[in-house]
Formats: C-alpha cells, structure tokens, sequence
C-alpha cells in the first residue's frame, strides 16, 4: 500500500531503494561509487543514509532534523552535468511513485526539481 503521509519508516526504506537503483544506474554510480563505495551496508553509506532520512524528513515535513548545509558535500565531487541531474530525478521519480501516493510522490518530485536547479545553478552548470 502506498502511502499518504512521510515518516522516518517510509523514508528509510525509499532512500535505500532509491539509492540501490542508483548503484545499478551505469549513468549516476560512478559519482557516489567514487564517494561512498559500491557496498551499500558499509558504515559510510549508513551514515548517508540517515543524512538523507533527515534531509528529506525536513523538506517534506518540516521537522528541523537536518542542520547541515546540503551543497557543501558536493562541491568536490567529480564534474557534474545536467545529464546527470536528469537521470537522478528520473530515478527518484521513480522510486517515491513505488512508496508514496501519486499526490505526495509529485510533492517530493516537486522539492527534488527545485534541489536539483539549486545545484545546478551552483555548480554553474548549463
């Protein structure tokens, strides 16, 4: 059952699905291979885990959870592209429809098109 509303259970089990598609995803993993490894159990990638659980429980609820500056770990990350950005969403669209009813799943889309533009504009990417 899809559900209606985001909780720290939910979000757990979208973020280490969404995160197992990119690893798969020739186009994005070598990003977060070259950062976190290729073995999702490992302490580094727990440790992103719960980052991102924080991250997006703050963007889709509200609760302050997440203190940190969320373009700071990117700035020395391998050169990014738009090409890149455009699989992510595509990938994370594709995750929160499998975990979120359609209404909330295009909320979280909404905030990750916003995020990934950020980035964009940030990286100065065209």
């Amino acid at each position: 059952m899809l559900a209606s509303e985001v909780n720290r259970d939910n979000l757990s089990k979208m973020v280490r699905t969404f995160y197992k598609m990119i690893l798969e995803d020739k186009t994005i993993n070598p990003y977060f291979i070259m950062a976190l490894g290729n073995d999702l159990q490992s302490q580094e990638w727990q440790e992103h885990y719960k980052i991102l659980e924080d991250f997006w429980l703050m963007l889709m609820t509200g609760k302050k959870v997440y203190t940190r500056d969320a373009f700071e770990p990117h700035e020395n990350m391998a050169e990014l592209y738009r090409e890149t950005f455009e699989r992510w969403l595509e990938l994370f669209n594709e995750v929160v429809h499998l975990y979120y009813t359609p209404k909330l799943a295009k909320k979280f889309y909404k905030r990750a098109e916003v995020l990934s533009c950020k980035f964009m504009q940030w990286l100065e990417i065209e």
